[in-house]
């Protein structure tokens, strides 16, 4: 049986290759039992014609795919699905299927993960010309072809037990060596191998220091607004959660309850308004710490993006008592996909916190830590971050410059650099609504909701990021914005 040309559509959203994405569609198809052995392919020049792509690309699919036992050629004959090809599963249907579950889930659950409202965006948010959304990694700036080496490399049969034993408890010593070596000494901080932590991503390590450092009874104070995913974390903890209002130099160290257990802070760049707290209440806030005894969680994220002056010292290096817990990430200097992070802090910690990661993952998948080691120790970091450091620097002066020209008002301060504006509506205009006209425009901005939690939201700002948008397409997209705002103002009464 031959199969019809027509099957074959292509995903405009797919991630991957044009090659790549044709032998997902055959071994797609042959796995789900639509392409059986003996079938014929259509020709590599019929495919190509139909899909629009090069006849050169269809040939490599099909070289690829024979390589892989899918396929088989038959000399002038063409391609067909190979007689030993992987087989779907056989499965036993049952004789009858249960009509409705009988199961309480809302009883069954020993404790339900809060439901507040989360950060979201368009599954196909890069379609839209004007996409102002934060932590994308912009495939403009991204040095593929160094990643790529460093990736492979670590395919490589040196490197054959780091990809592929059991490490245990145990993380990459290499990507270790090199946080230690070329990350922490930027931000004042010395630290021994059994002091860090790997962790995916900067949230797992939130995850990980709540669970081991908070339960019912115990007070954790966060910065308000901040962080989503944060709240949600120490609220599934059941401790108590005291928020404190940050100010237009970060969190008020006197406004911290005594009765503390654990502080989390974002001192160099406050999540969401990127202000910035100054070295004297970093201080302020570890003699706080000593006198009424609690711990200090410092998520130092975006730091890299330090473009317009230099960033303060990081709140651990400034920490003699060793209440200090550093997280670290390489979302925003690299790509958020990599789920890669640290953590650093005193030994038992650390040593506790292993233990927890164990019972979830042994650790971090091998070949992510050696890829990432070798990208750090051959110098594409560092011309990674210098690259999209002067592409936000130039960014940023675009946007700033057309919003002082448009009106747009900006709500909090930023005297360092980073990828995002703190940005406030015009009296009277809803944030999320503006978001929400603003679609049709083919803008993408992000309602600050969340940051707040829903009983606190005033409803009234918004988060304006450079990280995924062109240089070019900033002022068109502000232009448009400020006009969605001024046809939702109020008018005055006369």
């Amino acid at each position: 049986m031959a199969i019809a040309v027509e099957t074959f559509i292509l995903d405009p959203l797919h991630q991957g290759t044009l090659q790549r994405q044709l032998q997902e569609l055959v071994t797609g198809g042959i796995l789900s039992g639509r392409f059986r052995p003996g079938d014929r392919m259509p020709s590599s020049r019929g495919l190509a014609r139909h899909l629009g792509i090069s006849r050169i690309t269809v040939t490599l699919a099909y070289t690829e795919l024979v390589a892989n036992d899918y396929l088989s050629a038959r000399g002038r004959s063409g391609y067909f699905v190979s007689d030993t090809a992987p087989r779907p599963p056989s499965l036993s249907a049952p004789s009858h299927m249960p009509s409705g579950s009988r199961v309480d889930w809302s009883r069954a659950f020993a404790q339900q993960a809060p439901t507040e409202a989360v950060l979201t965006r368009p599954e196909d948010w890069r379609r839209y010309r004007y996409p102002f959304i934060y932590g994308q990694a912009d495939a403009r700036l991204f040095d593929h072809q160094n990643w790529r080496k460093c990736a492979l490399q670590a395919l490589g049969a040196r490197d054959f037990d780091a990809l592929t034993s059991d490490s245990y408890e145990r993380d990459d010593a290499q990507l270790v060596e090199q946080v230690i070596r070329l990350i922490l000494p930027r931000r004042g901080i010395a630290a021994h191998p059994e002091e860090v932590l790997v962790t995916m991503g900067a949230q797992n390590a939130l995850w990980l220091i709540a669970e081991a450092l908070l339960r019912p009874g115990r007070t954790a104070t966060v910065e308000h607004p901040c962080y989503p995913p944060l709240r949600q974390i120490l609220q599934h903890s059941g401790c108590n959660v005291r928020p404190v209002a940050i100010d237009g130099q970060g969190l008020p160290p006197q406004q911290v309850p005594a009765q503390t257990d654990v502080l989390f802070v974002t001192p160099s760049h406050h999540c969401p308004t990127s202000v910035t707290l100054p070295v004297a209440r970093r201080r302020e806030i570890l003699d706080r710490a000593d006198r009424d005894n609690f711990l200090i969680v410092e998520d130092d994220y975006e730091f890299e993006m330090s473009f317009a002056t230099s960033p303060s010292p990081a709140l651990k290096s400034l920490d003699r008592a060793g209440r200090v817990i550093y997280i670290g990430s390489f979302a925003k200097s690299l790509f958020p996909g990599l789920r890669l992070g640290y953590i650093v802090g005193p030994a038992p910690l650390v040593q506790e916190v292993r233990r927890l990661r164990s019972l979830v993952m042994r650790h971090v998948p091998g070949h992510i830590q050696r890829a990432a080691a070798y990208f750090l120790s051959q110098g594409h970091y560092d011309a990674q971050v210098h690259k999209m450091s002067r592409a936000y620097r130039d960014r940023r002066t675009v946007a700033e410059q057309a919003m002082r020209e448009l009106g747009l008002t900006v709500a909090g301060s930023n005297t360092f650099g980073g990828s995002s504006f703190w940005m406030q509506t015009p009296p009277g205009v809803s944030a999320a609504v503006l978001a929400q006209r603003l679609r049709d425009r083919k803008v993408l901005i992000e309602p600050a909701g969340p940051f707040f939690g829903a009983a606190q939201d005033p409803g009234t700002h918004y988060r304006l990021a450079y990280s995924s948008i062109a240089e070019r397409d900033i002022p068109e997209g502000l232009r448009r914005i400020a006009q969605e705002s001024a046809a939702l103002t109020p008018s005055p009464i006369i």
